[in-house]
């Protein structure tokens, strides 16, 4: 413990669920995709998962929660203790697992009830008779979205809820105790059971707001927890009372009504579960048996909690949890955009037991090692974006609209293109190095530069700019874009490591001098302008970010993700915004988390920001922005205009044998776009 910062020590000290000791109070919470024993396909040992779950465990994580996995498999219909041979399987790898001193504990879920993520191909498949009962083998909609009671799916209304048997409840009962059973003779050390939490079919049966039935699981407290509370007295009749299970755990559900929810600070009335009914919530589930409690706050309706997006405050569930620890007497972890000294101080003062986090094993599954070995500033910082990882994305009339290879590969990561993808992204030494041309020193430039200098290649940078980062360093302009700026000192860092050679201030218009060489062009894009009177009135999205100065009332032209980001910006600096947007919804894009865009909206509806949708901008004026909608004129009071309108490529050259485009000069995309085709360009030299 000698390296160890003073301020983690206590993060480093072990503890016990139950009769199980953990290391230290590192905890990894559960991420879809992560799985042991396959995720939306047919269930299996996962090498995959696997091999993550195994490098997560060699570098100090205490105790590692995989992706859970729903004791009915949603694909297929397979109920998950059937499969004999896959828990031979995990039984052979678990030695290996505990020579690093981790312990285990599996997930498993009851399933998402109204929370099921539909998409356009579901809603296809449940409103055509035919299709609804061909794909029943593969899809059971109805059986998938049952919930409490019948209610309206979070993402469709073509695919609501009906309401659970109490056959179907014995069912699921037994089908958590006989898998515990499976999990513990095959070597793991716990269970945790999902979820009285963000809004999950355990959790629907827990909340007034979705819960109407009149049978022993409504009504009262005791009914509506009841469901979660036999589960873990049958896991226990299988397995043991020592065998540990732990419970996912909302404190507060933060909701205001479906599919709207609660800002932090905002006065609201609670529908679901609030402070009150939690304190007596916890006292009912540790009596029923269960061993820890891994909380955060928040449902689906209000996914901001549970998958903190950027915008919302660090450390946001902390103090929820921590009143809620004072009620229990079992360990209480806490989760949810926490800081690693925040949560260090906690557990010092006796708070709470463990600390949750996530998406930063994505980004770095060393980073415990490094901040053991006093290389904090080596940590790949997870930057909170959902790209990779969990990019379900929903906007007006539009269910969730992911890609399907996205929604079967959750858990992958935008800024580390070989998380839970070593098959196809990996470091491979090259046969003949070679030196390589790269023109443009933003993120896209430098992963390229990265993956070239680590497989044995010399790559030299030339960047126009007087420092490196391109549209990134605008990008992480935003009071609250700190965790973009550590990204960009970690790639500037890794560069210096590497010690790559970099030329700036090096604008590079003739290929001519590189005759011969591989070139990586990564030049970026240039924004669009619109062709309308009045448009050089405008202050363009970059130039505002870097530092032009906008006065009192400003007009955003374009609701995308920038321009409702800078929006955002502005309306926290105090002054006047509106938004001008062409679409019927504000950030009406693929690859954008619901978590993040559902925070925004619902901030410029608190905070009563003007919000122009299906609205085309005509003209721009010294004092107004004049906009169409539909056939009527508007005019929209300003006497600054920001353009967000998008960006057009911009190549020095087009692609041939030698000349490779990355990042946004290809094809304008997002951060995972350009770093995964980095990646992948530099490993085909």
């Amino acid at each position: 413990m000698e390296s160890i910062d003073k301020a983690y020590e206590s993060l480093f000290t072990p503890w016990k669920i139950g009769n199980v000791e953990i290391k230290n109070r590192f905890v990894m919470t559960s991420m879809g995709g992560t799985n042991l024993l396959g995720w939306m396909e047919n269930n299996h040992f996962d090498k995959a998962g696997a091999e993550f779950i195994l490098q997560v465990a060699q570098n100090n994580c205490g105790l590692v929660l995989p992706g859970c996995q729903p004791v009915y498999n949603p694909m297929f219909g397979q109920w998950l203790y059937k499969n004999d041979r896959m828990y031979e399987d995990l039984k052979n790898w678990m030695p290996e697992f505990h020579k690093t001193g981790a312990k285990l504990f599996v997930q498993l879920t009851a399933g998402f009830g109204r929370s099921f993520t539909v998409s356009k191909m579901m809603e296809t498949l449940y409103t055509n008779p035919i299709l609804r009962t061909v794909s029943k083998p593969f899809m059971d909609l109805d059986k998938i979205t049952a919930s409490a009671s019948p209610s309206p799916n979070r993402w469709s209304d073509k695919v609501p809820s009906r309401e659970m048997s109490k056959e179907e409840i014995r069912e699921f009962i037994e089908a958590f105790a006989k898998t515990a059973k499976k999990l513990k003779d095959a070597g793991v050390d716990g269970v945790e059971v999902h979820a009285v939490h963000e809004g999950y079919l355990l959790d629907q049966f827990t909340l007034k707001y979705v819960n109407k039935r009149t049978d022993e699981y409504g009504g009262s407290l005791e009914n509506r927890y009841r469901f979660a509370a036999e589960i873990v007295k049958a896991i226990k009749a299988q397995c043991g009372s020592d065998f540990p299970v732990s419970l996912r755990y909302s404190v507060i559900s933060k909701t205001k009504d479906f599919r709207k929810g609660a800002l932090p600070g905002e006065e609201y009335t609670e529908v679901g579960r609030d402070m009150e009914e939690s304190i007596q919530a916890v006292k009912f589930l540790q009596e029923a048996g269960y061993d820890m409690l891994n909380c955060d706050n928040g449902t689906y309706d209000a996914w901001y909690w549970a998958h903190p997006p950027i915008y919302m405050p660090e450390n946001c569930n902390l103090e929820d949890v921590i009143n809620i620890r004072k009620y229990t007497d079992i360990p209480v972890v806490a989760a949810g955009r926490l800081d690693p000294k925040t949560a260090a101080e906690a557990i010092a003062e006796n708070k709470i037991d463990g600390a949750g986090f996530a998406r930063q094993f994505l980004a770095d599954n060393t980073w415990i090692t490094k901040l053991m070995e006093g290389r904090e500033e080596d940590i790949r910082p997870c930057i909170l974006c959902h790209n990779g990882c969990f990019n379900m994305c929903h906007y007006e009339g539009v269910p969730n609209d992911q890609a399907l290879s996205d929604s079967l590969h959750l858990a992958r990561c935008a800024i580390n293109a070989e998380t839970m993808q070593t098959d196809k992204h990996y470091i491979r030494k090259a046969q003949s190095p070679k030196e390589v041309i790269i023109i443009g020193g933003g993120i896209g430039g430098m992963e390229t530069a990265r993956v070239l200098k680590l497989r044995g290649h010399k790559p030299i940078i030339y960047e126009a700019g007087d420092q490196l980062g391109g549209v990134f360093i605008p990008a992480g302009k935003e009071s609250y874009k700190g965790k973009l700026r550590d990204l960009l000192k970690w790639y500037r860092k890794t560069m210096e490591d590497l010690a790559i050679e970099i030329h700036l201030n090096k604008k590079i218009e003739d290929l001519e001098r590189f005759n011969g060489k591989d070139i990586v062009i990564a030049t970026g894009a240039v924004a669009r302008k619109l062709n309308i009177p009045g448009f050089d009135k405008t202050i363009e999205a970059c130039d505002f970010l870097n530092g032009t100065p906008v006065k009192e009332n400003v007009a955003v032209i374009g609701g995308g993700l920038t321009g409702c980001e800078i929006a955002y910006e502005l309306a926290l600096q105090g002054k006047n915004v509106s938004i001008i947007e062409m679409k019927n919804d504000l950030i009406a894009q693929t690859g954008v988390c619901l978590a993040n865009s559902s925070y925004l909206r619902e901030w410029f509806e608190l905070h009563k920001v003007p919000v122009y949708l299906n609205t085309t901008v005509k003209a721009v004026e010294d004092d107004k922005v004049i906009c169409m909608q539909g056939d009527k004129e508007i005019s929209v009071a300003c006497d600054s205009v920001i353009s967000s309108a998008g960006y057009i490529p911009a190549p020095l050259a087009k692609e041939n044998g030698r000349i490779r485009l990355v990042g946004d000069c290809r094809e304008v995309g997002n951060l995972r776009s350009v770093i995964w085709r980095a990646y992948e360009v530099a490993m085909k030299i």
